[in-house]
């Protein structure tokens, strides 16, 4: 039985990257995954879809080849190919990780935990058999969230699909019903519609992307009708009836949809069937409470990623897990490392539909309840002449300032290569800059990103290319 510094559980994003940083400070660690490390992220989610994204987005574009003066392609889709693809993108890096770990000596421990008991100030993990996997001195959660299930339309894999199951298919289906019109229905939405996909997306609130800006939300209402996708808002699903090899839903509207497969993407819950003796760890609704610095009401007991609840963004999982990482150095090696703020109201959001969805920092609504007097500035990509070249003008770059500090407090993009803009808009929000210092900053022409200058500079109605 080896004892450990720290211990973390769970090898997602914030998992591994957290296991990487403790043995980066000199801090004996082991991570403890009973699937393959890189979790949800990079097994089942952000990475698979983003491959499927690309080809999909790339067929479509062929297929409408004569806007950029070429000759129409036609060609038969193998989707079988498209899936293998897939998952070697997912092996590549999936076994970078591991290769990672092994040259860093990290230990990868494929177990089940089953139960945590606290003895002496020391954390004892055991797994299914009831034998003791190891010890620790601390203890980092970071195990994540699963897919929500609907009571009478359970997900049975091979017709009712989580966002896990629709990634094991190897055949396209000729319809597709997506339930949900959130983030992951909705990039769903687009990968099957561009493949030649009948999809129809039936979303119980008012519009889809409902987190998202307003303005965002019916831009890409528009576009995804374009793709020839059904939206059904306002609608909720009242049963689902199996047929011979379909199955038939009855709506909220007193209309049926009929589909070869339905996609139930209503959100995910959090993931924490670990037995805990000697101690309870605080949680609401599942989710386990921390505090600023990822602490949970156990001491030496550290929570990240999903499972707390904040942002269920692999991005925000890394970030959190450095913090604790640089909060448990300090206790460990005396040191005196500077930590990070996470402020999780200027956490980048991307969502990969077609076009693009990318936001940062308050929405136009969210500005108005928390300032008295915001400004806003849009600039469109149609008036964009790096745009204009790539046939990708559908969209705008929206940006929020608060009009007593100048400062901006948010952007939200869409449109092409919105998911990687936004990394500008982070930069300048948690830097907090000031419009009339962003002046300083010289963009490159022509490129994408000068849309974003111009949204700012049209805060101040100081944009060059727009009325």
């Amino acid at each position: 039985m080896e004892h450990f510094q720290t211990v973390v559980i769970g090898g997602g994003p914030g998992g591994y990257e957290t296991a990487i940083r403790f043995n980066q400070l000199g801090i004996n660690t082991a991570c403890i995954e009973k699937e393959r490390l890189g979790g949800v992220c990079l097994n089942w989610g952000c990475i698979p879809t983003k491959a499927l994204v690309k080809v999909a987005d790339l067929y479509h574009e062929m297929r409408n080849a004569k806007e950029f003066g070429l000759e129409n392609f036609e060609s038969a889709l193998n989707y079988e190919n498209i899936y293998n693809r897939k998952n070697i993108v997912v092996e590549k890096l999936v076994s970078g990780i591991e290769f990672l770990f092994k040259k860093r000596q990290i230990p990868n421990i494929k177990k089940n935990v089953k139960k945590i008991e606290k003895i002496d100030n020391i954390f004892y993990i055991t797994s299914d058999d009831d034998s003791v996997i190891c010890t620790a001195d601390y203890i980092v959660i970071g195990t994540g969230s699963i897919p929500k299930e609907l009571s009478f339309l359970p997900f049975d894999g091979e017709i009712v699909l989580s966002s896990n199951h629709i990634l094991s298919l190897k055949a396209l289906p000729k319809s597709l019903a997506i339930v949900g019109g959130g983030v992951i229905g909705c990039e769903f939405a687009c990968i099957f519609a561009q493949l030649g996909v009948k999809v129809d997306i039936i979303e119980f609130l008012p519009n889809i992307v409902p987190t998202e800006d307003i303005e965002i939300s019916r831009r890409l209402t528009m576009s995804l009708k374009k793709l020839g996708i059904s939206i059904h808002t306002n609608t909720g699903v009242n049963a689902g009836k199996r047929l011979d090899n379909e199955i038939e839903l009855s709506l909220s509207n007193e209309k049926t949809i009929i589909a070869e497969k339905v996609l139930v993407s209503v959100g995910r819950q959090p993931f924490f069937d670990i037995e805990t003796k000697n101690f309870v760890i605080s949680n609401e609704k599942g989710f386990i409470q921390i505090d600023n610095e990822c602490k949970t009401n156990v001491d030496k007991i550290y929570a990240i990623g999903d499972i707390t609840g904040k942002l269920m963004l692999a991005h925000t999982a890394s970030k959190q897990g450095l913090l604790v990482a640089d909060i448990i150095a300090n206790k460990i090696l005396k040191t005196q490392r500077k930590l990070i703020n996470i402020d999780y109201d200027n956490i980048p959001n991307c969502i990969f539909t077609n076009p693009e969805i990318a936001s940062c920092g308050l929405s136009e609504q969210q500005a108005k309840d928390r300032y008295q007097n915001i400004k806003i500035g849009k600039f469109p990509f149609a008036a964009n002449g790096k745009a204009l070249g790539m046939g990708a003008t559908l969209g705008f770059v929206k940006t929020i300032i608060d009009a007593e500090t100048d400062l901006i407090i948010g952007v939200h993009i869409i449109g092409p290569l919105a998911t990687e803009l936004i990394a500008q808009a982070s930069i300048l929000i948690n830097t907090k800059i000031k419009v009339s210092e962003f002046a300083n900053i010289i963009y490159a022409h022509p490129t994408i990103s000068e849309c974003v200058m111009e949204s700012i500079e049209d805060t101040h109605k100081l944009a060059i290319h727009t009325i």
